[in-house]
């Protein structure tokens, strides 16, 4: 029997899985670089990644919703991956981070911690949790922005360098959601800060509020850059909806009406 004709095993699975996150459903393709690198790591075909993405796809309502059906041969294993994260983000986005680390023979905790992540030198347990952090925050970060294909959900600026992945319910107070993508947005740098401090919000019907607080002080640029999206439908992303309960805290909670 060849290699890529037998049973995929949970860690492959898992691996396949963390790339479906990270890579916009629309551009899953078998020449896609990231594909092409997975599938030699995880020692699979290239067709076989890019099938294995399109049977997790068939799980999401979402995707669904828009017309787009993923393929229809998925496993029992792709049904118990796809509910195992979709149930608990936050414990499983580092461990999908270390098994794809495994496959690449490396250690994810010796992962070199940079002046960019702390000023001082970490060492034991501080620095593993400090590698996790990143690790995490780096994950959360890419799976909000491929599903909202890199593009700002306000503005539509598909400019990946200025764009941040903002948490709909702060990280500090999001408990067992920090991670989950569906508690997040793609937004640009300065309406990310506008979201951050309550002075825009999204409504439950996906609409974009403005704070009194901008409304009341017009000028060209505050209309241009923001009060002028006042109204306006968020450009909704293909997965990873944002979750109403998360939009509803950020209305009722951090939101300056």
């Amino acid at each position: 029997m060849k290699k890529n004709d037998q049973r995929w095993t949970k860690e492959q699975t898992i691996v396949a899985f963390n790339l479906y996150c990270k890579i916009p459903f629309n551009r899953v393709t078998s020449s896609h670089p990231e594909i092409i690198k997975i599938a030699k790591i995880i020692g699979r075909s290239v067709n076989s990644v890019k099938m294995k993405i399109g049977n997790f796809g068939s799980f999401d309502p979402e995707l669904k919703k828009r017309g787009i059906v993923g393929l229809a041969n998925a496993s029992k294993l792709d049904e118990e991956v796809w509910n195992e994260f979709n149930n608990n983000w936050d414990d499983l986005v580092f461990e999908s981070e270390k098994v794809l680390t495994d496959f690449e023979g490396g250690d994810i905790l010796k992962r070199k911690i940079t002046a960019e992540d702390d000023f001082r030198i970490v060492e034991g347990i501080e620095k593993e949790r400090l590698v996790k952090t990143r690790v995490n925050q780096n994950f959360f970060r890419q799976t909000v922005l491929s599903a909202h294909d890199f593009t700002c959900c306000i503005t539509g600026i598909d400019i990946p360098e200025l764009l941040i992945a903002s948490h709909i319910i702060p990280w500090s107070k999001a408990s067992k959601d920090r991670l989950n993508p569906r508690n997040g947005l793609s937004l640009n740098a300065l309406h990310d800060k506008a979201f951050d401090k309550g002075l825009m919000t999204i409504t439950e019907n996906f609409k974009i509020k403005i704070s009194s607080k901008i409304l009341s002080k017009p000028s060209v640029p505050v209309e241009k850059w923001i009060a002028s999206f006042d109204g306006k439908n968020m450009i909704k992303p293909e997965r990873f909806v944002p979750t109403i309960k998360f939009l509803k805290y950020h209305n009722n909670n951090i939101f300056k009406a």
